[in-house]
């Protein structure tokens, strides 16, 4: 079956660095754009970043541009985020998820909707604290 399960999050310092995985099976992921969203506590979710079937282009939350950088590797199937300068508004809970339609290459920085992901990871939680 499918699966996507995210790892890397740990407690960090402002100003601090961590790359998160998310590792996927139960299908072929070069075939599809993949995302990662955060959930911080008590606000709803936040999509962070996407990237098309062969990692070009990406996209970014404008609040993570320039700090964070979505790169994928098909071959072994992993999804990476890697985040730079971290900040306490970082905090949440990242999750990854696979878009529903397989081949759909996004052109254009897509409008978020969570009906467009058919699977989702658990998450790997990110706390940004001094």
């Amino acid at each position: 079956q499918v699966q996507l399960v995210e790892s890397g999050g740990d407690l960090v310092q402002p100003g601090g660095s961590l790359r998160l995985s998310c590792a996927a099976s139960g299908f072929i992921m070069k075939n599809y754009y993949m995302i990662w969203v955060r959930q911080a506590p008590g606000k709803g979710l936040q999509w962070v970043a996407g990237i098309n079937q062969n990692g070009d282009p990406t996209y970014y939350h404008d609040s993570v541009q320039d700090r964070f950088t979505i790169s994928r590797d098909n071959a072994a199937q992993i999804v990476y985020l890697q985040m730079n300068n971290l900040k306490p508004e970082d905090t949440a809970v990242y999750r990854c998820a696979r878009y529903k339609w397989s081949g759909a290459t996004l052109t254009t920085r897509p409008v978020f909707r969570e009906s467009d992901y058919a699977y989702w990871g658990q998450g790997t939680q990110v706390t940004v604290s001094a």
